[in-house]
């Protein structure tokens, strides 16, 4: 599974890997335990997680993909973070995640979501925030 793969449908709570893109909508499956198979229709927002970046004060927003990677870089398996974590608390992780976060467009409730989503993520399948090898073309030498 890449992490492209992933999805979050607005107005639904969790996950969701696509498992195919049909004629009524997208089918996807729910990334917790219960397997849950949904039909993402054209009226339901479907945000790929690939696409979505935390604004930031330069120019340039990070990738969703480059915060959970430190994420897991600085706290492991563990944020220490649960369901009663306070707004400050949130907030203090975040500036410790990612610094420069613009304050006044990312919410608490963003913040949450972003650990809920990282935790359904190693929980399920940690292998998507791995660091793919390039590959290159490798040419023989020409032989004499």
């Amino acid at each position: 599974m890449e992490f492209n793969d992933l999805a979050s449908v607005n107005g639904k709570s969790g996950l969701y890997k696509i498992i195919k893109a049909g004629r009524q909508g997208v089918i996807m499956e729910s990334l917790d335990e219960s397997k849950k198979r949904i039909i993402a229709g054209p009226s339901q927002q479907v945000s790929i997680l690939g696409d979505i970046s935390i604004y930031t004060v330069s120019e340039e927003n990070e990738p969703l993909l480059e915060v959970l990677r430190k994420i897991r870089e600085e706290f492991g398996e563990n944020t220490g973070l649960g369901p009663d974590t306070t707004q400050e608390e949130l907030r203090a992780f975040m500036k410790h995640i990612l610094p420069e976060h613009d304050e006044e467009k990312v919410y608490p409730s963003n913040i949450r979501k972003l650990v809920n989503w990282y935790q359904l993520i190693i929980k399920q399948c940690p292998e998507v925030l791995d660091k793919k090898e390039e590959k290159r073309d490798e040419v023989d030498p020409p032989t004499q």
